[in-house]
């Protein structure tokens, strides 16, 4: 539920209230009567993508152990056996004469 920002307009006192965006907006203060008006706030940002969290600029001791992580799995794809009898190089055709 959306969190919305008033202030009074007799006594000053600034406050939140969380309320459905179907509901209509406070009138009244509830400490002194007075009227109240809502204020504009910003809204709430996400950062998403590389380079916002904590994990995208590791400390020295952890770039140490993920530079060891990548090399024991570098390590096991090595020993796996591969799969297929012929090599990843597709066969060269005979070269052609020319007149």
């Amino acid at each position: 539920m959306p969190k919305y920002e008033y202030e009074c307009e007799r006594c000053a006192r600034v406050f939140e209230v969380s309320q459905r965006i179907s509901d209509p907006p406070l009138t009244a203060c509830e400490k002194c009567g007075g009227p109240v008006r809502r204020l504009l706030a910003p809204a709430p940002f996400i950062l998403k993508g590389s380079g916002f969290y904590v994990n995208d600029y590791p400390s020295e001791s952890r770039k140490k152990a993920q530079d060891a992580e990548k090399k024991a799995q570098d390590e096991k794809k090595a020993q796996e056996p591969r799969s297929g009898a012929g090599s990843s190089t597709p066969p060269s055709s005979p070269a052609s004469s020319s007149p």
